[in-house]
């Protein structure tokens, strides 16, 4: 026992020594995690489909960025692959990756579950605060995941999660992964009249995106649209941007700037520029060879087309579908884009007031006896607009606060 405490004690002594004589020791930083972050995708799955998840594990020293799976309902597996459970109605089902060396530390994202059961024409579709990732969130946008495919394949083929659902536009547009998006299938390019690969530069009301127009399968539900022209936003290999489109506002070429990893537009047209892109040149459709991009007159069947204009049923309209919301709102709403008017038994106009509308899309709305000529329904805009505030009745705000389009609280153009 006297010589084991004499060894711990010439141990001490030397420690002391090595410690005070300047920077013999090659001391080390204690690993630590710091955060978890879990991306799931898609966010929105049926009973039995599968939703793939991934952690972003961060910490300091060499920490280890291992993790074990969760899932509050359904099964998740080593990997991530989250399999989701039976349910009779739509349920958030909470997946979480906790750290291997400290048990303490956890991330988690939720995934929305419906039903197997689910009509037909029926595409789920969520409001909750838009892609991971982004900052600040995108504020009561209505999301969808879209499946898209290379024409007339069954295996080349992509999901997309968060694509937000638009009835002030029309077509569907993916943000690619080279802009931090998520697609990056390969399709085959659409082609200008002249033969030049054909770009497209639509303007919205906060800016532009540009990108080039391709040819896929698009598949909303149990719906496909087959063959249909698409605008694929900023990849890698992108013309450069012609002064024509650049000075009609933002390129929102990036996930921040965009802020959702698509557009599915479903509005009242066919096509997103018609009979006047046909017939005359716009800053709209390009022709783009080896060098510079020029205007071009497109065929409309070569336009972005509205894809459920091309399904082979219930293609005459569709229907947002969403519960009532208490006056302290939600973190997340979960709903249904409905195809077709008056085709199935779950989308009858049931004694609904029909509105004409003009041939720009516009209706008249009357407010207190005044009428307003060009009133719109865009989903897309995710702000509520009212009239002058002696017109509407609503109080100012004390600070003087001004959102408009572009920013956190009404991101997407519409």
């Amino acid at each position: 026992m006297r010589a084991l405490g004499l060894w711990l004690v010439v141990g001490g002594v030397f420690l002391a020594t090595a410690c005070g004589g300047g920077g013999d020791d090659e001391s080390t930083t204690a690993p630590t995690i710091t955060s978890i972050s879990v991306t799931c995708s898609p966010a929105i799955v049926t009973s039995d489909q599968t939703s793939s998840c991934s952690a972003n594990v961060s910490g300091t020293g060499n920490f280890s960025s291992a993790v074990t799976w969760s899932a509050s309902a359904g099964s998740v597996n080593s990997s991530g692959l989250f399999t989701a459970p039976p349910v009779s109605s739509a349920t958030s089902v909470t997946i979480t990756a906790t750290s291997t060396q400290d048990s303490t530390r956890s991330g988690s994202a939720t995934v929305t579950v419906n039903p197997a059961t689910t009509a037909y024409n029926v595409l789920p579709i969520i409001v909750d605060g838009g892609p991971p990732g982004i900052a600040p969130y995108y504020v009561n946008g209505l999301f969808a995941s879209v499946r898209v495919c290379a024409p007339g394949s069954t295996t080349q083929c992509q999901t997309i999660d968060h694509v937000l659902v638009d009835t002030g536009s029309v077509g569907l547009r993916l943000l690619s992964a080279a802009g931090d998006g998520q697609f990056s299938l390969s399709l085959p390019q659409q082609k200008a009249p002249d033969g030049n690969p054909l770009v497209e530069c639509l303007q919205f009301v906060d800016g532009f995106t540009w990108g080039p127009v391709a040819v896929a399968d698009i598949y909303l539900g149990s719906e496909v649209a087959s063959s249909t022209p698409i605008q694929v936003i900023a990849p890698a290999d992108v013309p450069e941007v012609p002064s024509s489109c650049n000075n009609t506002g933002t390129n929102e070429n990036t996930l921040s700037l965009l802020g959702v990893n698509g557009i599915l537009g479903v509005g009242l047209f066919l096509q997103d520029c018609g009979e006047a892109c046909s017939q005359q040149l716009f800053n709209l459709y390009y022709s783009c060879p080896n060098t510079g991009c020029v205007e071009t007159q497109v065929p409309t069947v070569q336009q972005v087309q509205n894809p459920v204009a091309l399904f082979a049923n219930d293609n005459n309209g569709v229907i947002v579908k969403l519960p009532a919301v208490s006056n302290a709102g939600q973190a997340t709403v979960n709903g249904s884009l409905v195809f077709g008017i008056g085709t199935q038994s779950n989308n009858g106009l049931d004694g609904a007031v029909v509105y004409a509308t003009t041939a720009v899309g516009s209706f008249t709305v009357t407010y207190k006896g005044k009428p307003y000529a060009s009133s719109f329904i865009d989903s897309g805009s995710n702000g509520l607009y009212f009239l002058t505030a002696a017109d509407a009745g609503l109080p100012l705000c004390s600070i003087n606060s001004s959102l408009g389009f572009g920013d956190q609280w009404n991101r997407k153009p519409g």
